[in-house]
C-alpha cells in the first residue's frame, strides 16, 4: 500500500553522537512529511586534536535544521555537560527557537549566552525536576536519573503514535550523594503504559557489572587524603562532577584542610551548584592568596586539568607558570578521574612533569577514587527490564558500541533494534524502525571567532601544511617575458638541519626547478601570469616530493612589471 502524503509519522534523526562519543544532537519529528514539526534534544560539542590544528571546538553540522527552521519548535536539554549543551550558545542564532532546561543546566546556559551577548534574545523556559513540557504535538515528561553532573533527565516524549524514552546520559547510583536516585517508579510506570522505543546511552556497553557509586568514592577519598597528613595535597577532577567536588570538599574537611578552587570552570560549576542549593554544607572556600598564606598541610587545591589540558590550572602549576601556586617535592596530586581516550599523551606528559618535580601521583588505577557516569551491562539490563521498549535505538557511542548494544537489547527481549548513523532519519511509527531518508550531516569547526564547515578549503590546506609544510616562490617578469627577479623561494615547516644545510639545499633545489620551468616556457607563455604559475608549480611540487618525500602545499606568485 502506498503511503499517503498526509499521514502522520513519528521519526528520530541523530545529527551527532551516533558513531562517536560526544557532540550529541538529536531531533524528533512528528507529522506528515510535508509539514513535520521538530524538537531538538541536546546540542553538544566535541574537542579538536592533532588532526584539527588550530581547532578547539567541533560541532554537528546543522544544515538540515536551518533548512527546516520554520518547523523547529524548540530545544530541550537533558543535562549540562559540554557534549550535550556546549554548542547551544554558538549555534542558536542560526535556529532562533525557545530553549527548555532544568535549574542547574539553565544557570550554565545563561552564563554561556551572556558571554556571546545573546542572553536577552533567547526565549528560555525553566523546567522543574520531574516537570512536564508541552511543545506542539509533543508532551514531554522529565524523569530523574543519576549521572556525573547534577540534574540528568530522561525525556519521555509522548505523541499520538506512541511514547519514546530518550535517556540522555545516565547510570544507576543508589547513593549519588547529591540529587535524587533514579526514579525507578516513574520508569516502571512508563513501561507499563507502553514504550514504543528507547533511545539509550551506549558508552559502557562493553563493561560488565555496575558503574559504581559516588558513596564509595567519597569514603575512599576521605581515607586517602588522611594518609598525607602534613603534606601538600591537590585533587584533579572533572569540574562538572559536582558530587565529586562535594566528596573532595568533605574529605578535606574531615582531614582538617580548607579547599582552594583552581581553574575557571571549577569556579563556574561551583557557582552553578550553589545557585540551586548544592554544596551548602562544605564550608568556606579559600582564595588563592588565602591558601598561600596558610600552611600547606591545611590546604587542599581542587584543580581543573585532569585530562592534561595545556591551559588548565594543574598544567600551569606543573609547568611553573601559575602566578601564586607551586608544588614542591613531597606534595601529592590525586587524579580523581578517568583517562578519556585520545587524551593519554597530554595526561602522561603532565604526570611526568609532576613526577620530575618530586610530586607523588595517585590515580584511579591505584585507588577506588573514580566511578563512571554511564551504565554498564547490568544497569542496561535493569533499564530494559523497567521500560520494556518495543524498539531499541542505541546512541552515544562509537559504531562498535552501538552494534554491541543492539545485540544486548535482543538478548534482553527487545524484538526490534536499529543502531543509527548520524544523518539517518528513522521512522519509529507507524511500522518502524526503518530508515526513510538520509540527510546532510557532518561537522562544523570553530576557528577563532568563526564557525565553518570541516570541509572548508582553508582548513584542508591548514591540515596539509601542518603535516607537509608550505612553500612560496615569487618571480618578477617584465612585459617582454624576461625574468627580472627571482625565483625567490620561502619555506615554512621544514627541518633546517646542521647550520641550516638541509633547508638551504631544499631552497636551492626549488629555485633551480622554478627557473628551469620558466626557461622551458615559450615567449608567449612568459607573458601570461597564470601559465607561469601553473607550470612552475608543477615543477616545484615534483622537486619537493623528490627531495623530501612530502606532498607539500606550494604557492607560486608571478608579478608582472613594465
Amino acid at each position: 500500500m502506498t503511503k499517503q502524503k498526509h499521514e502522520d509519522e513519528f521519526v528520530f534523526l541523530p545529527l551527532g553522537g551516533s558513531g562517536e562519543i560526544g557532540m550529541n544532537l538529536n531531533l524528533f519529528g512528528f507529522g506528515p512529511e510535508h509539514n513535520r514539526k521538530w524538537i531538538i534534544v541536546d546540542m553538544g560539542v566535541t574537542f579538536g586534536g592533532p588532526d584539527t590544528p588550530g581547532i578547539d571546538i567541533i560541532m554537528p553540522d546543522i544544515d538540515f535544521i536551518e533548512q527546516h527552521r520554520k518547523n523547529i519548535l524548540g530545544i530541550v536539554l537533558t543535562h549540562a555537560h559540554e557534549d550535550h549543551m556546549g554548542a547551544l550558545a554558538r549555534l542558536w542564532d542560526r535556529i532562533r527557537c525557545p530553549v527548555w532546561a532544568t535549574p542547574f543546566t539553565m544557570y550554565l546556559v545563561k552564563d554561556r549566552l551572556s558571554e556571546v551577548g545573546l542572553l536577552d534574545e533567547v526565549p528560555l523556559n525553566l523546567v522543574e525536576l520531574g516537570g512536564k513540557i508541552n511543545i506542539g504535538p509533543f508532551e514531554i515528561d522529565l524523569i530523574t536519573l543519576t549521572h556525573s553532573i547534577p540534574e540528568p533527565n530522561a525525556l519521555a516524549i509522548r505523541t499520538s503514535l506512541g511514547t519514546v524514552l530518550h535517556t540522555g546520559d545516565w547510570k544507576i547510583d543508589p547513593a549519588p550523594q547529591i540529587g535524587e536516585p533514579v526514579d525507578e517508579t516513574a520508569l516502571r510506570a512508563l513501561g507499563k503504559d507502553g514504550v514504543l522505543a528507547m533511545i539509550c546511552d551506549s558508552t559502557n556497553v562493553f563493561s560488565p557489572g555496575m558503574a559504581g557509586s559516588e558513596e564509595g568514592v567519597r569514603a575512599e577519598l576521605t581515607k586517602l587524603i588522611g594518609e598525607y597528613e602534613g603534606r601538600g595535597v591537590a585533587v584533579a577532577s572533572f569540574a562538572s562532577n559536582v558530587a565529586r567536588l562535594e566528596s573532595v570538599m568533605i574529605a578535606a574537611r574531615e582531614n582538617n584542610r580548607s579547599v582552594c578552587l583552581m581553574g575557571r570552570s571549577m569556579k563556574r560549576m561551583t557557582a552553578a551548584a550553589k545557585s540551586v542549593g548544592l554544596l551548602e554544607k562544605t564550608g568556606a572556600l579559600l582564595s588563592e592568596d588565602e591558601a598561600q598564606a596558610m600552611p600547606p598541610a591545611h590546604v587542599l587545591y581542587l584543580c581543573t586539568g585532569s585530562q592534561g589540558e595545556p591551559r588548565a590550572a594543574l598544567s600551569r602549576i606543573a609547568q611553573g607558570e601559575h602566578r601564586s601556586v607551586k608544588f614542591k617535592k613531597g606534595d601529592v596530586v590525586i587524579f580523581s578521574s578517568k583517562i578519556i581516550p585520545g587524551n593519554e599523551k597530554g595526561i602522561f606528559a603532565l604526570q611526568n612533569a609532576l613526577a620530575d618535580d618530586g610530586v607523588e601521583i595517585v590515580t584511579e588505577k591505584m585507588r577506588d577514587i573514580h566511578v563512571s557516569g554511564h551504565p554498564c551491562r547490568d544497569e542496561l539490563a535493569m533499564m530494559y527490564d523497567w521500560v520494556e521498549p518495543e524498539i531499541a535505538i542505541p546512541v552515544h557511542g562509537e559504531r562498535r558500541h552501538l552494534l554491541e548494544h543492539a545485540k544486548l537489547a535482543k538478548t534482553l527481549g527487545v524484538k526490534r533494534s536499529y543502531p543509527p548513523r548520524n544523518g539517518e532519519m528513522i521512522l519509529l511509527a507507524p511500522k518502524g524502525p526503518r530508515v526513510i531518508d538520509i540527510v546532510a550531516s557532518g561537522r562544523l569547526h570553530q576557528d577563532g571567532k568563526d564557525i565553518v564547515s570541516a570541509s572548508d578549503e582553508g582548513l584542508r590546506l591548514r591540515r596539509k601544511m601542518a603535516y607537509a609544510g608550505h612553500i612560496t616562490v615569487s618571480l618578477v617578469v617584465n612585459s617582454k617575458g624576461k625574468l627580472v627577479a627571482g625565483p625567490e623561494p620561502r619555506a615554512s615547516g621544514f627541518p633546517e638541519g646542521r647550520k641550516g644545510a638541509l633547508l638551504d639545499g631544499l631552497l636551492d633545489d626549488i629555485a633551480d626547478a622554478a627557473e628551469d620551468a620558466f626557461d622551458a616556457l615559450s615567449q608567449a607563455a612568459r607573458r601570461d601570469e597564470d601559465i607561469i604559475e601553473n607550470k612552475v608549480m608543477a615543477k616545484v611540487k615534483r622537486a619537493v616530493r623528490d627531495r623530501t618525500g612530502k606532498r607539500t602545499h606550494v604557492e607560486i606568485v608571478a608579478h608582472k612589471v613594465k
